[in-house]
């Protein structure tokens, strides 16, 4: 039986690592984790914050991942996208998925990565008119706060 996500692993060209540093630790606030050293032989890096754990593999023949990617959840998302602004990372704001507010981000190696935040229940309320706890289109079994 499935219980978790363990971690996510995104691919990154050899030699990228500064830079990956740079973004998942000085841009997005995350911690930088150890890889075992037989692991860390093979390069890339390793991060996390909070329950969130991603993985930075290298791979030779690199080609960022443009349409798939992790979706990570944030609290207080509009201080987080200045956050990531600020320290000169682009931010896409999408607002097509219901009950939620979302933006993507790419980073240096040019992965696709998503950051989102539920919408409280008064804006879900007036967006769309789903309230009370009914299904989000698309998210089975998924129903908005109420």
């Amino acid at each position: 039986m499935l219980t978790a996500i363990d971690h996510v692993q995104l691919a990154a060209p050899p030699g990228s690592e500064p830079l990956l540093r740079t973004y998942y630790v000085d841009v997005l606030g995350m911690t930088e984790t150890p890889k075992p050293p037989a692991l860390a032989a093979r390069g890339g890096c390793w991060f996390e914050a909070g329950g969130v754990r991603l993985h930075l593999g290298v791979e030779e023949d690199f080609s960022p991942a443009r349409k798939a990617h992790p979706g990570l959840r944030v609290r207080d998302i509009q201080t987080y996208a200045a956050r990531l602004t600020a320290r000169g990372a682009e931010v896409t704001w999408d607002e097509n998925l219901p009950g939620h507010r979302r933006f993507y981000s790419r980073d240096p190696a040019g992965n696709r990565l998503e950051f989102l935040e539920p919408s409280p229940p008064e804006a879900v309320s007036s967006c769309g008119g789903l309230s009370g706890g009914a299904l989000v289109p698309g998210r089975p079994g998924r129903a908005t706060p109420g």
